[in-house]
């Protein structure tokens, strides 16, 4: 479970969070929604330790740093740095390889997404979702 608190996080005079609390249960893929310059990006960085926010957001109950192996229980893919962004296949492959992550768990959350995916009864184009297996 991923718990987050009041956090907030600045750059300088710029708040880029603010007093954000959330609760995410184990096993559910979850993304975050919102306009740019919401703190989407700045969220999931608090999370995984890469910002550091006003409070901790904890993985397990334990911040991200102290998790022994953190990858094996939170995963985290934000948006294109660069021209290059491999599909979701193949980015879910790389970091099942570097995690312990068996390949089939892979093609099952793969295949689970494409399933919820032919459910739903829009007409209207969906952004692209990007998911990460949780260990199975």
């Amino acid at each position: 479970m991923i718990e987050a608190t009041g956090l907030t996080k600045r750059y300088g005079e710029k708040v880029a969070v603010h007093d954000l609390s959330f609760t995410i249960r184990p096993c559910i893929v979850t993304g975050f929604l919102g306009s740019n310059g919401s703190g989407k990006p700045t969220t999931m960085r608090m999370i995984v330790g890469l910002d550091a926010p006003s409070r901790v957001a904890t993985v397990n109950g334990r911040g991200y740093a102290q998790l022994e192996a953190p990858l094996q229980e939170v995963g985290a893919a934000g948006g294109p740095r660069g021209a290059y962004e491999p599909s979701a296949r193949n980015h879910l492959r790389a970091m099942a390889a570097t995690t312990g992550i068996s390949r089939g768990r892979v093609e099952e959350v793969i295949d689970l997404a494409a399933s919820a995916d032919a459910s739903q009864t829009s007409r209207q184009p969906r952004p692209a979702r990007r998911i990460l297996p949780a260990p199975g």
